[in-house]
């Protein structure tokens, strides 16, 4: 796939069947530090996931010829999936001498790697864990900055940390595509700053009437197909 904007007809994140459904399937594989002393907070933990799906988006191995262009065209053909797993001491090393990149939030720390087969995860990925990763925030986060790039989170959905750093990564990943090439490569040169927020109710509404991106849940895994998981508010975008 090229880095020009989704049809929304042909749209990897709609529920219906369509031709993306007969391309041999790939995930993205993410993978989330959490040591038993010391997890991550929850929304440390989602906007550190969508940061790293913008990182392996934007990095030059991933376009062109680079090293894992030919992967992200298969994956990008085809739906786009996301599944994040989590690791601690011994598991998050080895998962870290695979092939990929490792980015670092406040306190989190997510690796992202290269697409793979939906059956075909490096052993060192398959064995782990991929549900029941529960994390929360000690405190309410603090309002997101207006100006800023914002991944506004159903508020009616009720989502694992796994789950929801899948779909913080979905709407990432539909900013990127929504954008002008100056407006990403400025995105890029700044780090790709984001927050994840959640809305109230009535906010969430008009957000999702506005006309920005919004991922659509294929309801493989947790929620109903169809469900609206995100809206993706970049500034360029309004």
């Amino acid at each position: 796939m090229s880095n020009d904007p989704t049809p929304v007809n042909d749209s990897p994140f709609r529920a219906d069947p369509g031709d993306r459904d007969l391309a041999p399937q790939f995930v993205l594989p993410l993978v989330v530090r959490v040591e038993r002393a010391a997890p991550p907070a929850r929304t440390d933990a989602l906007e550190t996931a969508a940061r790293a799906v913008l990182v392996i988006l934007g990095d030059a191995r991933s376009t062109g010829d680079g090293a894992w262009a030919q992967a992200m065209r298969d994956w990008q053909d085809a739906r786009i999936r996301k599944v994040v797993r989590r690791a601690r001491g011994a598991e998050w090393r080895r998962a870290e001498a695979l092939d990929g990149i490792t980015v670092t939030g406040k306190a989190a720390e997510v690796r992202v790697f290269p697409p793979v087969p939906l059956d075909g995860w490096p052993k060192e990925l398959a064995c782990l864990q991929v549900s029941g990763t529960e994390l929360d925030d000690p405190e309410p986060p603090v309002a997101a900055d207006p100006a800023a790039p914002v991944l506004w989170m159903n508020p009616g959905l009720g989502m694992s940390a796994g789950k929801a750093m899948a779909q913080a990564g979905h709407g990432a990943q539909l900013a990127w595509w929504e954008l002008p090439d100056e407006e990403r490569t400025a995105w890029r040169d700044a780090g790709f700053p984001l927050a994840v927020r959640t809305p109230d109710p009535e906010r969430w509404k008009r957000l999702t009437t506005s006309g920005l991106p919004v991922v659509r849940d294929a309801g493989f895994t947790e929620i109903a197909p169809g469900s609206c998981t995100v809206v993706a508010d970049h500034p360029a975008l309004r």
